[in-house]
């Protein structure tokens, strides 16, 4: 059994994938200068934002027509069925309890400055050196940040030392509709680029379109669509498209199947992905206690000629003022990490890798260093000012 290589399932070898955050352009161990949705910097607070239908914002000024469309909601609402979640987050629980997305090689450091809580706004300076890739040494290398967010806005832009500029935009355009753009200008071939997204969230389903570099002379680009609904209140179903042109003579599109399964008490749940050239993915995760989670992933490969697949099992644990992660795959990879806060103020991570077959180890080591606002610091007693819901 060997180790398939680490891709995006719905695109074929090759083809650049429309990055989730970012970190899709940035090279291993470099830090990454759009925000971590699994790791935020800066406290998130949940709010429900699930609109009744797509066109639940213009109704007042549909007449008749909106009154249909509150009579359907009201059909769907009586059905009781749980929002499913997005097809981008199909496998969140997993990739929050697995290493593979948080850990790292060599040194960083990262230095955050928060000017304020509500909005957000910070600085920050991140700094990395040591880290290896399949390429060889990775050379050291800072980046500056800043983030912004309200309640509507989400605003995210990094410059690091290779002048290569990253920006990332949300915006609550109403009730259930987030639209977002990103972008990177960087100095080597292929790696700028531009994505044009919108999320749309209803009460029991979800869906979203993007465009990874569109062009509006000759439509090409790559374009990607899906749409999730919940069945029942423990089953739901997805779909996906993606279309891909380079030139007129050079188009493709592909289709991919999404599931999804809750039990009643929410403590478990199983996924499955399925790509009509060959690509399927199934992961399981469940919260074993408060404090511990468990979680499992394969990835098989049966596109173009291969035959791999790669098995992976973790385990979180959550303490008081630290998190430790394990996981081992059947590539026979074995790697831990602990993150520890010692001060307020202050937070250690250590972590390493070894990889028994090929007779490999890593290992990683970064602090961070995070200052309040000065308000807060005056008044070390007060409660902190609630943060914002940004829209992600």
């Amino acid at each position: 059994m060997t180790t398939p290589q680490p891709a995006n399932p719905f695109f074929p070898p090759g083809v650049p994938a429309p990055p989730n955050t970012g970190n899709e352009q940035l090279g291993p161990g470099a830090p990454s200068p759009f925000i971590h949705e699994e790791k935020p910097l800066y406290p998130l607070r949940a709010q429900e934002s699930h609109a009744s239908s797509f066109f639940a914002f213009a109704e007042p000024i549909l007449g008749p027509f909106g009154r249909v469309l509150d009579k359907i909601a009201e059909k769907r609402r009586a059905l009781d069925l749980p929002f499913p979640g997005t097809a981008e987050h199909l496998q969140k629980e997993t990739k929050q309890t697995l290493l593979s997305n948080f850990f790292y090689d060599g040194a960083r450091a990262d230095m955050v400055k928060t000017l304020s809580v509500n909005p957000i706004f910070q600085v920050t300076h991140a700094f990395s050196m040591g880290a290896t890739s399949a390429q060889g040494p990775v050379p050291p290398s800072y980046n500056f940040g800043a983030v912004y967010g309200s309640d509507k806005v989400f605003m995210q832009a990094g410059l690091d030392d290779s002048m290569s500029v990253t920006m990332r935009a949300n915006g609550r355009l109403a009730r259930g509709h987030i639209s977002k753009v990103q972008a990177q200008l960087a100095a080597q071939e292929g790696a700028s680029f531009v994505q044009l997204e919108h999320d749309y969230q209803g009460l029991d389903h979800a869906a979203n379109i993007k465009a990874l570099n569109p062009s509006p002379t000759d439509g090409a680009g790559i374009y990607v669509a899906n749409y999730i609904q919940s069945l029942t209140r423990n089953f739901a179903l997805g779909v996906e498209t993606i279309y891909q042109r380079q030139s007129a003579d050079a188009q493709e599109s592909m289709m991919g199947y999404l599931a999804k399964w809750t039990s009643n008490s929410r403590d478990a749940i199983a996924t499955a992905q399925w790509q009509a050239q060959g690509m399927l993915g199934c992961t399981y995760w469940q919260r074993l206690s408060d404090r511990v989670e468990a979680a499992a992933d394969l990835q098989v490969i049966t596109a173009a000629g291969k035959r791999e697949a790669q098995a992976t099992v973790g385990a979180k644990y959550d303490f008081r003022m630290s998190t430790f992660r394990a996981q081992i795959d059947s590539s026979g990879k074995i790697a831990s990490q602990l993150e520890t806060r010692l001060a307020q103020a202050f937070a250690f991570t250590v972590g390493g890798e070894i990889d028994h077959l090929r007779s490999q180890a890593k290992f990683g080591l970064g602090i961070s260093l995070e200052s309040s606002p000065s308000e807060m610091m005056m008044d070390p007693n007060s409660p902190p000012p609630p943060p914002p819901s940004v829209p992600m």
